[in-house]
């Protein structure tokens, strides 16, 4: 089956969804939507470049070569928008390792935490910016890429990347990190040996900061105003 027939279409609303390896079980993608959108990532692999494709992209890729079709499970249906977002964010954050290059919905704000973690959140300074900062969350990287690998790439940004003077690696509303970028690359493989070809997507090359500028923000809380409540990954604290 590659789409739903149109009466069950009429009754699904919003749902969320998972993509199964079934050569070992494994979810590598969680995603939401209406209609037939579960199975456009399949229509959206035959139909791509063979050298420049996301990491979904590329498992969809090895299951079809190897002779087997993806497991699709619908986790929930019949939700409203908005519900539907919030039980993405959730998934998203129980499954590691997934293809997702985006996180949930509110996943950099509300996600999975440590109690301690959302203790701290809630009590550490909020940072006050005495730069143009560029803020990045790494919440789904961190635990793969050292800091400053998963600081520099790959993030889909326009030509406003050029006026950043820093930039903040944000892990669950707290800064980790701050990066000077020296110069910005497309997300390429010959620009990135190893980390992959993301078109549309932009890394740096730079060095970690000052310890006089870590001091300013390293441990503080990203304040309500630069939060990642929309599960966009970067933010921008000047106009």
């Amino acid at each position: 089956m590659n789409s739903f027939p149109p009466e069950v279409v009429d009754n699904l609303k919003n749902y969320v969804y998972r993509l199964i390896d079934p050569r070992n079980g494994e979810t590598f993608y969680v995603g939401r939507g209406v209609g037939n959108r579960l199975y456009c990532h399949i229509k959206e692999e035959l139909g791509s470049d063979e050298d420049s494709v996301s990491l979904k992209l590329q498992r969809i890729r090895s299951i079809r070569l190897a002779g087997f079709e993806i497991l699709h499970v619908v986790h929930r249906h019949g939700m409203e928008q908005d519900i539907a977002k919030e039980v993405e964010a959730a998934l998203i954050d129980a499954y590691s390792g997934l293809a997702n290059i985006m996180a949930g919905e509110s996943s950099g704000d509300r996600g999975v935490m440590h109690a301690d973690e959302i203790v701290n959140k809630y009590r550490l300074e909020p940072a006050e910016f005495h730069h143009r900062a560029l803020l990045v969350s790494i919440n789904l990287t961190s635990t793969e890429q050292s800091l400053y690998d998963a600081s520099r790439f790959a993030w889909k940004l326009g030509g406003k990347r050029e006026q950043a003077e820093i930039v903040l690696a944000c892990e669950r509303g707290i800064i980790r990190g701050a990066f000077i970028p020296k110069k910005w690359f497309k997300a390429t493989r010959q620009n990135f040996p190893g980390l992959g070809d993301l078109p549309g997507r932009w890394g740096f090359e730079g060095e970690e900061a000052s310890s006089e500028i870590q001091s300013m923000y390293i441990g503080k809380r990203v304040p309500d105003e630069c939060s990642f409540g929309s599960g966009n990954p970067i933010r921008y604290t000047w106009s």
